[in-house]
C-alpha cells in the first residue's frame, strides 16, 4: 500500500540544537577548533560604552566565515542561508526561536572596523581554521572583473 506522508506540527517541542545536530557535524567541530575570543579585544576600541548593544563581534566573523566557505557573496542572501540551518544557528549561537542580525547589521559592522582592520582580523580567522585542518589553505572563490568581450576573434 502506497504510503502519504501529512505533517500534524506539534505546539511544543522537547528537543533543542544540541539534540537536532550530530556530534560530527563539520560547523560543530569547527566551533570546538576555534578561539575567537581575541576578537573581543581586537575590536573593543570600535565600540562605545552607552547605547544599544552591537552585534557580538565573534558571531559577526562568524557568519562571514560561513559565507567564505559557502561562496555567498549577498548578506540578505547568507543571513537566509545561516537561518534556515540548525547546524550554522548552532555555530553561531542561536537557538530555534533566536532572530539573526539583520543583513544591514553585517554590512554597517563591517564598514565600522574598515577594510584593513576586517581584512586582517578575518585572514587570521582563516588561518587558525587552516592550521586546525579545518579547511585547506588553497583559495575557495575568486573576484571577478570586467573584462572586454571579443567578437569575432577581434578584441573588444
Amino acid at each position: 500500500m502506497q504510503g502519504k506522508k501529512h505533517i500534524i506540527p506539534q505546539l511544543f517541542y522537547n528537543t533543542g540544537l544540541e539534540q537536532l545536530v550530530p556530534a560530527d557535524n563539520f560547523y560543530r567541530q569547527l566551533n570546538t577548533a576555534l578561539d575567537l575570543q581575541f576578537l573581543y579585544k581586537a575590536t573593543g576600541s570600535y565600540y562605545g560604552r552607552e547605547g544599544q548593544q552591537s552585534i557580538d563581534p565573534v558571531v559577526f566573523f562568524k557568519i562571514l566565515l560561513v559565507g567564505y566557505l559557502n561562496n555567498i557573496n549577498s548578506d540578505r542572501a547568507l543571513l537566509r542561508y545561516c537561518a534556515d540551518s540548525l547546524s550554522i544557528r548552532l555555530f553561531l549561537g542561536y537557538d530555534l526561536d533566536e532572530e539573526l542580525p539583520w543583513h544591514s547589521t553585517i554590512s554597517r559592522t563591517r564598514q565600522l572596523y574598515g577594510e584593513d582592520v576586517f581584512l586582517r582580523l578575518f585572514q587570521q580567522i582563516l588561518s587558525l581554521c587552516v592550521q586546525k585542518g579545518m579547511v585547506r589553505g588553497k583559495r575557495q572563490c575568486v573576484d571577478s572583473a570586467y573584462i572586454s568581450q571579443c567578437q569575432y576573434g577581434q578584441p573588444g
